[in-house]
């Protein structure tokens, strides 16, 4: 057994048959290859090397490292030992994967973060969150849930809230229920949008979201006198992903 560290976030899942839902939640369109965060004892790692696509997982804790390798024959060579914050992800796999994951409740968010900066080779994705941070995820305009990364991933991805995990169904149970969702890239996700901008918008919009537009956005110096006025009076949760990118185009002309 591999001791659950509080430092790193670990909740090891020990239901399989969550673990096998998870897993066969992939649909394996447009990639061949599944990339697992954080995989502990490998109760997930276990039914996705069931699927057809090649496992590859990072884990930051060396112990779970140890335990993987002398348990998993399947998985030798690809076991990638450190932080999958700090890993080039285009280096790395060099092709389409998908992400999969019971994800520490602490970083998870930063993982969307980066996830966002790869949409080229990250057709899909499955995983738990903690369930507050799977409603943000999924959330739409109008919800108090809906924020940054709501706006960011929805530019990307259809995103779909799968099924709730209650804590007894972890070692140790967390203090929170847990939440299943999917991520499936969409047809059409190049916008003709500077990323970089429509990000620094939408963080400003939404770390000011009780103000309107006209005042949150103040501090980035934008030319904002061609935005229609009723646009501005807005706050950030009433925008769509499709409103913010068409503010942004306006302001980059």
């Amino acid at each position: 057994m591999v001791r659950a560290k509080k430092h790193l976030g670990q909740h090891f899942l020990k239901n399989p048959e969550t673990a096998g839902r998870i897993a066969e939640a992939l649909s394996g369109e447009g990639y061949s290859k599944v990339l697992e965060i954080g995989p502990g004892m490998g109760v997930l790692t276990q039914h996705l090397l069931e699927q057809k696509q090649e496992v590859f997982v990072v884990e930051i804790d060396t112990e779970s490292v140890h335990y993987l390798e002398e348990h998993f024959a399947a998985l030798q060579g690809h076991i990638i030992p450190g932080d999958f914050l700090q890993l080039d992800l285009k280096d790395l796999m060099k092709e389409p994967f998908a992400l999969a994951g019971n994800y520490p409740y602490n970083i998870s968010s930063q993982i969307i973060f980066k996830m966002l900066d790869y949409p080229d080779l990250i057709p899909e994705m499955v995983g738990m969150f903690q369930k507050e941070v799977a409603d943000r995820l999924t959330a739409e305009p109008g919800s108090k849930t809906y924020g940054i990364l709501s706006v960011l991933s929805a530019v990307f991805y259809d995103r779909e809230y799968l099924f709730t995990v209650e804590p007894e169904e972890f070692n140790p149970p967390p203090k929170v229920r847990s939440g299943v969702i999917r991520f499936k890239r969409k047809e059409n996700w190049q916008p003709e949008v500077a990323i970089p901008l429509l990000t620094k918008i939408v963080k400003a919009a939404f770390n000011q979201r009780r103000k309107t537009l006209r005042n949150a956005l103040k501090s980035l110096n934008l030319p904002l006198e061609g935005i229609a006025p009723e646009t501005l009076q807005k706050r950030a949760e009433q925008l769509t992903w499709q409103e913010f990118v068409a503010l942004t185009q306006k302001l980059t002309g």
